[in-house]
Protein backbone atom coordinates (compact mmCIF):
# COMPACT_ATOMS: atom_id res chain seq x y z
CA UNK A 1 0.00 0.00 0.00
CA UNK A 2 1.41 3.62 -0.80
CA UNK A 3 1.71 6.02 1.66
CA UNK A 4 -1.64 7.92 0.37
CA UNK A 5 -3.65 4.35 0.90
CA UNK A 6 -1.95 4.33 4.46
CA UNK A 7 -3.58 7.90 4.67
CA UNK A 8 -6.09 6.82 3.49
CA UNK A 9 -6.91 3.67 6.11
CA UNK A 10 -5.75 5.94 9.33
CA UNK A 11 -8.63 8.27 8.11
CA UNK A 12 -11.02 5.25 7.60
CA UNK A 13 -9.95 4.29 11.70
CA UNK A 14 -10.77 7.70 12.69
CA UNK A 15 -13.32 9.17 10.73
CA UNK A 16 -16.16 8.83 12.97
CA UNK A 17 -14.11 10.58 16.48
CA UNK A 18 -15.32 14.38 15.02
CA UNK A 19 -18.60 13.13 14.97
CA UNK A 20 -19.33 11.70 18.53
CA UNK A 21 -20.80 13.28 21.70
CA UNK A 22 -19.35 12.57 24.68
CA UNK A 23 -20.21 9.27 26.46
CA UNK A 24 -21.02 7.80 22.66
CA UNK A 25 -20.06 4.37 21.54
CA UNK A 26 -16.95 4.75 19.04
CA UNK A 27 -18.39 1.67 17.12
CA UNK A 28 -21.44 2.43 15.13
CA UNK A 29 -24.53 1.16 16.03
CA UNK A 30 -26.61 -1.45 14.73
CA UNK A 31 -29.34 -0.06 13.80
CA UNK A 32 -31.94 -2.34 11.94
CA UNK A 33 -35.04 -0.50 11.78
CA UNK A 34 -37.66 -0.61 8.62
CA UNK A 35 -39.27 1.88 9.87
CA UNK A 36 -38.79 5.23 11.74
CA UNK A 37 -40.98 8.38 13.04
CA UNK A 38 -42.82 10.28 10.63
CA UNK A 39 -45.41 12.74 11.29
CA UNK A 40 -43.83 14.44 8.39
CA UNK A 41 -41.70 13.05 6.16
CA UNK A 42 -40.15 16.29 4.83
CA UNK A 43 -36.66 16.85 6.61
CA UNK A 44 -36.88 13.11 7.77
CA UNK A 45 -33.26 11.62 8.17
CA UNK A 46 -34.33 8.20 7.16
CA UNK A 47 -38.09 6.84 6.07
CA UNK A 48 -38.20 3.41 5.33
CA UNK A 49 -35.53 0.48 5.46
CA UNK A 50 -36.07 -0.54 1.74
CA UNK A 51 -34.76 3.13 1.10
CA UNK A 52 -31.60 3.44 3.36
CA UNK A 53 -30.39 2.91 7.17
CA UNK A 54 -27.76 4.12 9.51
CA UNK A 55 -25.64 1.32 9.63
CA UNK A 56 -25.61 1.05 5.93
CA UNK A 57 -24.38 4.36 5.85
CA UNK A 58 -21.69 4.26 8.12
CA UNK A 59 -20.41 1.42 5.67
CA UNK A 60 -20.84 3.67 2.97
CA UNK A 61 -18.87 6.27 4.60
CA UNK A 62 -15.80 3.67 5.04
CA UNK A 63 -16.00 2.20 2.13
CA UNK A 64 -16.34 5.99 0.31
CA UNK A 65 -13.00 7.10 2.36
CA UNK A 66 -10.97 4.15 0.62
CA UNK A 67 -12.53 4.11 -2.55
CA UNK A 68 -12.28 7.80 -2.51
CA UNK A 69 -15.62 7.91 -3.75
CA UNK A 70 -19.30 7.39 -3.26
CA UNK A 71 -20.31 4.11 -2.13
CA UNK A 72 -23.54 2.42 -2.82
CA UNK A 73 -23.69 -0.45 -0.39
CA UNK A 74 -25.80 -4.23 -1.84
CA UNK A 75 -26.52 -7.68 -0.01
CA UNK A 76 -23.58 -9.72 -2.46
CA UNK A 77 -20.80 -8.60 -4.70
CA UNK A 78 -23.15 -9.96 -7.62
CA UNK A 79 -26.10 -7.82 -6.47
CA UNK A 80 -23.51 -4.70 -7.11
CA UNK A 81 -22.58 -6.14 -10.60
CA UNK A 82 -26.13 -6.74 -11.61
CA UNK A 83 -27.32 -3.13 -10.35
CA UNK A 84 -24.25 -1.29 -12.19
CA UNK A 85 -24.73 -3.86 -15.10
CA UNK A 86 -28.81 -2.82 -15.09
CA UNK A 87 -28.10 1.04 -14.56
CA UNK A 88 -26.02 1.45 -17.74
CA UNK A 89 -27.62 -0.86 -20.19
CA UNK A 90 -30.82 0.95 -20.80
CA UNK A 91 -29.51 2.79 -24.05
CA UNK A 92 -26.57 1.50 -24.67
CA UNK A 93 -27.07 -2.45 -25.59
CA UNK A 94 -23.18 -4.06 -26.16
CA UNK A 95 -21.60 -5.37 -23.16
CA UNK A 96 -17.97 -7.01 -23.23
CA UNK A 97 -16.91 -8.87 -20.55
CA UNK A 98 -14.00 -11.41 -19.71
CA UNK A 99 -14.30 -14.70 -20.82
CA UNK A 100 -11.90 -16.07 -18.19
CA UNK A 101 -14.12 -14.20 -15.62
CA UNK A 102 -16.21 -15.01 -12.49
CA UNK A 103 -18.37 -17.10 -14.30
CA UNK A 104 -21.46 -15.60 -12.39
CA UNK A 105 -20.98 -12.84 -14.61
CA UNK A 106 -20.76 -14.82 -17.43
CA UNK A 107 -24.32 -16.56 -16.80
CA UNK A 108 -25.75 -12.98 -15.65
CA UNK A 109 -24.66 -11.82 -18.84
CA UNK A 110 -25.28 -14.63 -20.87
CA UNK A 111 -28.93 -15.86 -19.30
CA UNK A 112 -30.43 -12.29 -18.14
CA UNK A 113 -29.22 -9.47 -20.19
CA UNK A 114 -29.11 -11.32 -23.67
CA UNK A 115 -32.57 -11.61 -23.07
CA UNK A 116 -33.44 -7.96 -22.47
CA UNK A 117 -31.39 -7.61 -25.59
CA UNK A 118 -28.03 -6.71 -25.15
CA UNK A 119 -25.19 -8.15 -27.09
CA UNK A 120 -22.87 -10.00 -24.88
CA UNK A 121 -19.03 -10.51 -26.11
CA UNK A 122 -16.99 -12.03 -24.58
CA UNK A 123 -13.20 -11.39 -24.82
CA UNK A 124 -10.10 -12.98 -22.23
CA UNK A 125 -8.33 -10.66 -20.46
CA UNK A 126 -5.42 -10.62 -21.87
CA UNK A 127 -7.10 -9.28 -25.36
CA UNK A 128 -9.55 -6.58 -23.61
CA UNK A 129 -7.12 -4.17 -24.15
CA UNK A 130 -6.86 -4.26 -28.20
CA UNK A 131 -10.41 -5.51 -28.26
CA UNK A 132 -13.06 -3.70 -30.65
CA UNK A 133 -14.87 -1.20 -28.08
CA UNK A 134 -17.10 0.91 -30.45
CA UNK A 135 -20.25 1.51 -30.39
CA UNK A 136 -20.55 3.08 -27.22
CA UNK A 137 -19.96 -0.33 -25.07
CA UNK A 138 -20.20 -1.05 -21.55
CA UNK A 139 -16.62 -2.56 -20.98
CA UNK A 140 -16.84 -4.61 -17.54
CA UNK A 141 -13.17 -6.18 -16.78
CA UNK A 142 -11.57 -7.99 -14.07
CA UNK A 143 -7.86 -7.46 -13.28
CA UNK A 144 -6.41 -9.80 -12.28
CA UNK A 145 -8.93 -11.88 -13.68
CA UNK A 146 -10.36 -14.80 -11.40
CA UNK A 147 -9.28 -17.57 -11.25
CA UNK A 148 -6.73 -17.17 -13.87
CA UNK A 149 -4.92 -13.89 -12.44
CA UNK A 150 -4.17 -12.17 -15.81
CA UNK A 151 -4.11 -8.65 -15.94
CA UNK A 152 -5.33 -5.65 -18.15
CA UNK A 153 -4.29 -2.25 -18.33
CA UNK A 154 -7.05 -0.42 -16.78
CA UNK A 155 -5.91 3.11 -17.75
CA UNK A 156 -5.39 2.52 -21.50
CA UNK A 157 -8.90 0.23 -21.50
CA UNK A 158 -10.18 3.56 -20.23
CA UNK A 159 -8.55 5.85 -22.60
CA UNK A 160 -10.06 3.49 -25.21
CA UNK A 161 -13.47 2.99 -24.07
CA UNK A 162 -13.89 6.90 -23.43
CA UNK A 163 -12.66 8.02 -26.66
CA UNK A 164 -15.71 5.22 -28.37
CA UNK A 165 -18.47 7.17 -25.85
CA UNK A 166 -18.44 3.71 -23.40
CA UNK A 167 -18.66 3.17 -20.17
CA UNK A 168 -16.09 1.55 -18.35
CA UNK A 169 -16.82 -0.78 -15.32
CA UNK A 170 -14.23 -2.83 -13.06
CA UNK A 171 -14.61 -5.57 -10.74
CA UNK A 172 -11.52 -4.82 -8.01
CA UNK A 173 -12.59 -7.41 -5.67
CA UNK A 174 -9.41 -9.27 -5.84
CA UNK A 175 -7.85 -6.42 -5.07
CA UNK A 176 -9.25 -3.83 -2.59
CA UNK A 177 -9.23 -0.51 -2.96
CA UNK A 178 -5.85 -0.78 -1.13
CA UNK A 179 -3.78 -2.62 -3.78
CA UNK A 180 -5.79 -1.27 -6.88
CA UNK A 181 -7.41 1.86 -7.29
CA UNK A 182 -9.71 1.17 -11.19
CA UNK A 183 -11.12 5.11 -10.27
CA UNK A 184 -7.68 7.01 -10.68
CA UNK A 185 -7.22 5.15 -13.44
CA UNK A 186 -10.11 6.30 -15.54
CA UNK A 187 -12.79 3.78 -14.74
CA UNK A 188 -16.20 5.11 -14.93
CA UNK A 189 -17.14 2.63 -11.94
CA UNK A 190 -16.03 -0.20 -9.34
CA UNK A 191 -18.00 -2.73 -8.31
CA UNK A 192 -16.74 -5.61 -5.29
CA UNK A 193 -17.45 -8.56 -3.52
CA UNK A 194 -17.53 -7.31 0.21
CA UNK A 195 -17.82 -10.66 1.33
CA UNK A 196 -14.27 -11.41 0.49
CA UNK A 197 -11.12 -9.27 2.19
CA UNK A 198 -13.11 -6.54 3.10
CA UNK A 199 -15.11 -8.59 5.76
CA UNK A 200 -12.65 -10.73 5.78
CA UNK A 201 -13.99 -13.67 7.75
CA UNK A 202 -16.06 -15.98 5.99
CA UNK A 203 -19.68 -14.81 7.58
CA UNK A 204 -21.04 -12.33 5.67
CA UNK A 205 -22.55 -11.63 2.01
CA UNK A 206 -21.72 -7.88 1.03
CA UNK A 207 -21.02 -5.97 -2.39
CA UNK A 208 -20.78 -2.40 -3.12
CA UNK A 209 -20.67 -0.23 -5.95
CA UNK A 210 -18.27 3.25 -6.26
CA UNK A 211 -18.13 6.36 -8.79
CA UNK A 212 -17.79 9.50 -8.91
CA UNK A 213 -20.12 10.24 -11.41
CA UNK A 214 -23.17 11.12 -9.61
CA UNK A 215 -25.56 10.55 -12.66
CA UNK A 216 -24.19 7.10 -12.59
CA UNK A 217 -24.61 6.90 -8.61
CA UNK A 218 -28.00 8.34 -9.02
CA UNK A 219 -29.56 5.54 -11.24
CA UNK A 220 -27.31 2.64 -9.03
CA UNK A 221 -29.58 3.88 -5.97
CA UNK A 222 -32.43 3.89 -7.48
CA UNK A 223 -32.19 0.41 -9.08
CA UNK A 224 -31.27 -0.26 -5.35
CA UNK A 225 -34.10 1.29 -3.80
CA UNK A 226 -36.75 -0.38 -6.77
CA UNK A 227 -35.40 -3.42 -6.88
CA UNK A 228 -35.20 -3.59 -2.92
CA UNK A 229 -31.44 -5.45 -3.64
CA UNK A 230 -30.71 -4.05 0.24
CA UNK A 231 -28.37 -5.00 2.59
CA UNK A 232 -28.97 -6.19 5.95
CA UNK A 233 -28.29 -3.89 9.13
CA UNK A 234 -26.03 -6.48 10.43
CA UNK A 235 -24.19 -7.63 7.82
CA UNK A 236 -23.26 -3.94 7.20
CA UNK A 237 -22.35 -4.13 10.51
CA UNK A 238 -19.83 -6.65 10.77
CA UNK A 239 -18.47 -5.74 7.15
CA UNK A 240 -17.76 -2.12 9.24
CA UNK A 241 -15.72 -4.06 12.01
CA UNK A 242 -14.21 -6.48 9.32
CA UNK A 243 -12.68 -3.41 7.24
CA UNK A 244 -10.93 -1.90 10.32
CA UNK A 245 -8.07 -4.73 10.29
CA UNK A 246 -8.41 -4.88 6.46
CA UNK A 247 -4.80 -3.18 6.02
CA UNK A 248 -2.86 -5.59 8.30
CA UNK A 249 -4.77 -8.54 6.88
CA UNK A 250 -3.81 -7.61 3.28
CA UNK A 251 -0.10 -7.31 4.89
CA UNK A 252 0.34 -10.49 6.14
CA UNK A 253 -1.79 -12.37 3.30
CA UNK A 254 -0.09 -11.15 0.38
CA UNK A 255 4.08 -11.36 1.98
CA UNK A 256 3.17 -15.11 2.70
CA UNK A 257 1.40 -15.28 -0.49
CA UNK A 258 4.92 -14.39 -2.34
CA UNK A 259 6.83 -16.64 -0.44
CA UNK A 260 4.43 -19.37 -1.26
CA UNK A 261 4.16 -18.67 -4.69
CA UNK A 262 8.41 -18.15 -5.24
CA UNK A 263 8.44 -21.65 -3.32
CA UNK A 264 6.14 -23.34 -5.52
CA UNK A 265 7.79 -21.67 -8.53
CA UNK A 266 10.70 -24.11 -8.15
CA UNK A 267 8.27 -27.53 -7.21
CA UNK A 268 8.52 -30.30 -9.27
CA UNK A 269 4.82 -31.42 -9.22
CA UNK A 270 3.19 -27.52 -9.92
CA UNK A 271 3.44 -26.20 -13.57
CA UNK A 272 1.44 -23.19 -14.99
CA UNK A 273 1.77 -21.23 -12.08
CA UNK A 274 0.15 -17.64 -11.85
CA UNK A 275 0.79 -14.95 -9.28
CA UNK A 276 1.64 -11.40 -10.78
CA UNK A 277 4.08 -10.43 -8.12
CA UNK A 278 6.86 -13.21 -9.77
CA UNK A 279 9.10 -11.55 -12.07
CA UNK A 280 8.24 -14.17 -14.59
CA UNK A 281 4.30 -13.94 -14.48
CA UNK A 282 2.80 -12.77 -17.81
CA UNK A 283 1.32 -9.71 -15.82
CA UNK A 284 4.42 -8.78 -13.56
CA UNK A 285 5.11 -5.80 -15.22
CA UNK A 286 1.74 -4.02 -15.40
CA UNK A 287 0.59 -5.53 -12.13
CA UNK A 288 4.10 -3.29 -10.61
CA UNK A 289 2.57 -0.10 -12.52
CA UNK A 290 -0.90 -0.59 -11.79
CA UNK A 291 -1.20 -2.07 -8.18
CA UNK A 292 0.58 -1.27 -4.59
CA UNK A 293 0.41 -4.78 -4.11
CA UNK A 294 0.75 -8.31 -5.81
CA UNK A 295 -2.99 -9.69 -4.07
CA UNK A 296 -3.61 -13.30 -1.79
CA UNK A 297 -4.39 -15.17 -4.98
CA UNK A 298 -2.00 -17.78 -6.52
CA UNK A 299 -3.34 -19.82 -9.49
CA UNK A 300 -1.24 -23.26 -10.40
CA UNK A 301 -1.96 -26.83 -12.01
CA UNK A 302 -1.12 -30.17 -10.51
CA UNK A 303 -1.07 -33.10 -13.50
CA UNK A 304 -4.31 -34.33 -12.98
CA UNK A 305 -7.80 -33.90 -11.28
CA UNK A 306 -7.14 -36.52 -9.20
CA UNK A 307 -3.55 -34.99 -8.17
CA UNK A 308 -5.27 -31.24 -7.50
CA UNK A 309 -8.15 -33.21 -4.84
CA UNK A 310 -5.48 -35.24 -3.17
CA UNK A 311 -3.35 -32.17 -2.71
CA UNK A 312 -6.23 -30.50 -1.67
CA UNK A 313 -7.53 -32.76 1.02
CA UNK A 314 -3.96 -34.20 2.44
CA UNK A 315 -3.04 -30.41 3.37
CA UNK A 316 -4.88 -29.33 6.89
CA UNK A 317 -4.21 -25.69 6.29
CA UNK A 318 -6.13 -25.35 3.20
CA UNK A 319 -10.12 -25.10 3.56
CA UNK A 320 -11.92 -26.55 0.66
CA UNK A 321 -14.46 -24.09 0.23
CA UNK A 322 -15.55 -21.90 -2.67
CA UNK A 323 -14.53 -18.29 -1.88
CA UNK A 324 -11.54 -16.34 -1.17
CA UNK A 325 -9.91 -13.49 1.06
CA UNK A 326 -10.79 -15.08 4.31
CA UNK A 327 -8.65 -15.51 7.07
CA UNK A 328 -8.39 -19.25 6.16
CA UNK A 329 -6.18 -20.32 3.78
CA UNK A 330 -8.54 -21.46 1.19
CA UNK A 331 -8.13 -23.43 -1.99
CA UNK A 332 -10.46 -25.38 -4.91
CA UNK A 333 -10.16 -27.38 -8.25
CA UNK A 334 -11.77 -24.26 -10.29
CA UNK A 335 -12.69 -26.64 -13.32
CA UNK A 336 -15.73 -28.39 -11.30
CA UNK A 337 -17.49 -24.75 -11.85
CA UNK A 338 -16.92 -24.75 -15.47
CA UNK A 339 -14.39 -22.33 -15.44
CA UNK A 340 -11.91 -22.46 -18.50
CA UNK A 341 -8.79 -23.93 -16.90
CA UNK A 342 -7.37 -27.31 -16.93
CA UNK A 343 -8.92 -30.51 -14.34
CA UNK A 344 -5.61 -30.05 -12.32
CA UNK A 345 -5.77 -26.04 -11.96
CA UNK A 346 -6.15 -24.98 -8.20
CA UNK A 347 -6.97 -21.51 -6.90
CA UNK A 348 -5.46 -20.98 -3.69
CA UNK A 349 -6.09 -17.87 -1.21
CA UNK A 350 -3.79 -16.99 1.32
CA UNK A 351 -5.08 -16.47 4.51
CA UNK A 352 -3.60 -14.93 7.68
CA UNK A 353 -1.56 -18.60 8.83
CA UNK A 354 2.28 -17.88 10.09
CA UNK A 355 4.35 -18.44 6.27
CA UNK A 356 6.28 -21.33 7.10
CA UNK A 357 3.90 -23.72 8.95
CA UNK A 358 1.55 -23.24 5.90
CA UNK A 359 4.78 -23.90 3.95
CA UNK A 360 5.49 -26.81 5.48
CA UNK A 361 1.82 -28.30 5.18
CA UNK A 362 1.66 -27.37 1.24
CA UNK A 363 5.28 -29.00 1.06
CA UNK A 364 3.53 -32.19 2.94
CA UNK A 365 0.74 -32.38 0.94
CA UNK A 366 2.62 -31.91 -2.87
CA UNK A 367 4.46 -34.82 -1.41
CA UNK A 368 1.44 -37.29 -0.76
Amino acid sequence: MDDQGKLRFAKLLHHRAALLEKGEAVAPPLVSATTYHLPEVEGASHIYGRMSMPTWEAVETQLGILEDAPCVAFPSGMAAISAALMAVLTDRKRLIIPADGYYVTRVFSAEVLAAYGVEVVEVRTAAIATADVSGGAVVFIETPSNPGLDCCDIALIAQRVRAAGGLLIVDNTTMTPLLQRPLDLGADMVVAADTKAPGGHSDILFGHVATRDTGLEARVRQWRKISGAVPGAFEAWLLHRGIETLEVRLERMCATAQIIAERLSGHRAVTNLRYPGLPGDPSHVLAQRQMTGFGFLIGFELATMDAAEAFLAACPYITQTTSFGGTHTAGERRARWGDPVSEGFIRLSVGVEPAEVLWAAIETALHS
